[in-house]
């Protein structure tokens, strides 16, 4: 966009907001934004490029994406559906938060026999990491299915000096069906989850387990677009491990810390507050320079080598592509799990479909789901930038592009 388009958009928003009778505050609400970003956008000094935050403002308004930019292609409408919707991979796993975990317990009638070790329970659940972090949700739904009853009934039943040593595992456990859930967007679960991990983990006396819990209450957070309580969560925790931090260079202690500070930079990226997320990305950056090497603690994967792939993810967040495009071909994230490796060649595609270079982008996006195939089908980035790229390609779209958007279930 040249100045003078982006002051004609700008002042486009603004009467139809006017006209709808919000305010900027209001309108920035109720679509997940500040009322910075909105003003900024009104004055022409925030462009809107990306074609999932122009559907963003023009669902709130209440108008099509075409009465904003004439100059988009138009969106078929979607047929009415009178059909349930497809089962999601983790639908097992919603049944497990549904309700009490070991009702049978609170009546002393739970099953007899001997209870496993937290050794083997452990084990058990390292598998269930190994799952999460290769995106195979499916695998991971079934195998949680008896898994959490069993890890729940232990930890009720176990004396009370070892029920620590159970409750951290129960911590683990549900922090990895937290992460699952974010990918999947299931951010309701994510939270329910996510909560049960944090009072696991306190209850094991581990206290980094507890803040390892926060930073996935925090993502299921941005997934429902409730930036303050995303924002509230990773800061408390902040504030609370700088004192701790600055005493001891724990690498554990490091390794939730950097975490956090990326699910911060999250936040701000999303509500379009630019500074901010530079400047917790800044400070992630610091946190991992002191750490000095990838690591795994908590499975949150912290390291430089994170922290780059995030500041793609970012830049992409705020429709940096070419940044985006130019750190992500300096990466080798060889060393890190599936879904890292395909969250950037991910993160790559659509920053490719940003600068309209269809080709790129459908080469990384293919890259990706050959790696991840679950991620590319079920995460809803990837499912916006394939549907975008057929959007704009229309009639011309190749063969190889409709295929993935059949397989992802993101035709228009």
């Amino acid at each position: 966009m040249t100045p003078e388009e982006r002051r004609a958009f700008g002042g486009r928003i603004a009467e139809l907001r006017e006209a709808r009778g919000f305010t900027q505050k209001e309108l920035a609400a109720e679509i997940g934004r500040t009322a910075s970003w909105l003003s900024q956008v009104e004055r022409g000094v925030q462009p809107v490029n990306r074609i999932d935050v122009l559907r963003l403002l023009a669902d709130g308004l209440g108008v099509s994406v075409q009465e904003i930019r004439p100059d988009m292609p138009a969106e078929p409408t979607p047929p009415e559906k009178n059909e349930p919707e497809e089962p999601n991979d983790l639908d097992q796993a919603r049944l497990l938060i549904s309700g009490h975990p070991v009702p049978e317990v609170l009546l002393g009638s739970g099953a007899s026999g001997p209870e496993p070790s937290p050794q083997q329970l452990s084990e058990a659940v390292d598998h269930i990491w190994e799952l999460t972090h290769e995106n195979r949700f499916t695998e991971l739904s079934a195998e949680l299915g008896p898994l959490i009853p069993r890890i729940e009934r232990a930890t009720r039943t176990a004396p009370p000096k070892r029920q620590p040593e159970f409750y951290s595992v129960l911590a683990r456990t549900y922090q990895a069906l937290a992460a699952a859930f974010v990918r999947q967007d299931e951010a309701d679960a994510a939270w329910v989850a996510a909560d049960r991990a944090i009072c696991a983990a306190e209850h094991s006396g581990r206290p980094l387990e507890v803040f390892a819990g926060v930073f996935r209450l925090s993502q299921a957070f941005v997934r429902l677009k409730r930036f303050d309580q995303a924002e509230h969560a990773a800061t408390t925790a902040l504030n609370a491990l700088e004192t701790y931090t600055a005493r001891r260079e724990e690498p554990e202690a490091l390794s939730v810390t950097g975490a956090l500070f990326l699910a911060l930079a999250l936040v701000h990226a999303r509500a379009g507050e630019r500074a901010k997320a530079r400047l917790a990305l800044s400070e992630a950056k610091c946190v991992a320079d002191r750490l000095g090497e990838d690591r795994n603690d908590y499975n949150l994967e912290f390291g430089p080598t994170n922290v780059a792939i995030q500041t793609v993810s970012i830049a992409v967040e705020l429709s940096d592509a070419g940044e985006a495009i130019e750190r992500g071909m300096e990466i080798d994230a060889s060393g890190l799990s599936t879904e890292r490796r395909a969250r950037l060649l991910m993160d790559m595609g659509r920053a490719y479909a940003q600068r309209k270079q269809s080709g790129e982008a459908l080469t990384a996006l293919l890259q990706a789901e050959e790696l991840s195939p679950e991620l590319i089908h079920t995460h809803v980035a990837a499912r916006d930038a394939i549907r975008d790229l057929v959007l704009v390609a229309g009639r011309s779209a190749s063969p190889e592009l409709k295929e993935l958007a059949v397989r992802a279930d993101a035709q228009p």
